[in-house]
């Protein structure tokens, strides 16, 4: 259910950056009603919109049904889980078009100035191979003064109201740790999460190369040598599709400046 909850998140937090609006919400059911943009770029009507643009015409985009209740997948609707085709095009579409952003808290004019910590944010996807893929979505924020490292950031400053240019009467401050050196913290941190993470799923896919590794030398003959080749081909795929790895994807990020209040409030 963790995973369901953090594509949810995801989803949401990806179409409201894009302002489509999510006109139906039920236990993990999502309808989303697209804006033109979003539907030329995800639903592959490329025709269409090459039509109503051609005619002057304004176009009518769709509405998207995506579950992330693992108990709905009957309805109606696309699944999103870990590897479905509509979360990976999400994630080539950040890729492609939302790198690096810096945003600023807003904060109401009182005539007093006051200072912004910044934030090294990242987003990131950590893929476990093995039987089976298996994503985590992981969003780790830095703070670029002191060092504290804070996990699920996103969802802590889901209720903060944050533009890309900076309030009257504020400042940032100047980060006392580099961008490169900061990112390479959240490298670090990543890396110690896996390995502290289950390994269970590495262990069953050795064990899975391990078994048909020996169903394959008992079907060929070894001192056959056309067979000895095609025996050996066939370790090789399985040597690919079974050998445990990871890797670490990062989606996006950017630098967030944010109060001192909401410093301490995300810390906690």
């Amino acid at each position: 259910m963790k995973e369901a909850a953090a594509h949810e998140q995801f989803v949401r937090s990806f179409f409201n950056e894009y302002e489509c609006p999510i006109v139906s919400d039920e236990n993990g059911r999502l309808v989303i009603q697209l804006t033109d943009k979003m539907d030329e770029a995800l639903m592959n009507r490329p025709f269409y919109w090459h039509y109503m643009k051609k005619m002057g015409r304004q176009g009518d985009p769709m509405s998207l049904t995506l579950i992330t209740n693992p108990n709905l997948t009957e309805e109606k609707g696309e699944y999103i889980h870990s590897g479905s085709p509509r979360l990976r095009q999400l994630y080539r579409y950040l890729l492609e078009h939302c790198r690096f952003t810096k945003l600023y808290e807003v904060v109401n004019a009182s005539g007093q100035q006051s200072s912004l910590v910044p934030w090294l944010i990242t987003n990131i996807r950590v893929s476990y191979y093995g039987k089976q893929k298996k994503d985590e979505l992981l969003s780790i924020g830095l703070n670029l003064i002191h060092g504290t490292m804070v996990s699920s950031i996103m969802e802590r400053l889901e209720n903060y109201q944050l533009e890309t240019t900076i309030s009257d009467y504020t400042f940032p401050m100047t980060p006392l740790i580099r961008i490169p050196s900061g990112y390479q913290r959240i490298l670090r941190f990543i890396q110690e999460h896996i390995e502290n993470t289950d390994q269970t799923w590495a262990v069953q896919a050795l064990e899975t190369l391990e078994e048909e590794k020996q169903l394959i030398h008992a079907f060929f003959q070894e001192d056959d040598d056309e067979e000895r080749e095609l025996m050996e081909k066939e370790v090789e795929g399985l040597m690919g599709r079974f050998t445990p790895k990871v890797t670490i994807d990062v989606l996006n990020g950017g630098l967030f400046y944010l109060t001192q209040e909401t410093t301490k409030e995300v810390i906690k």
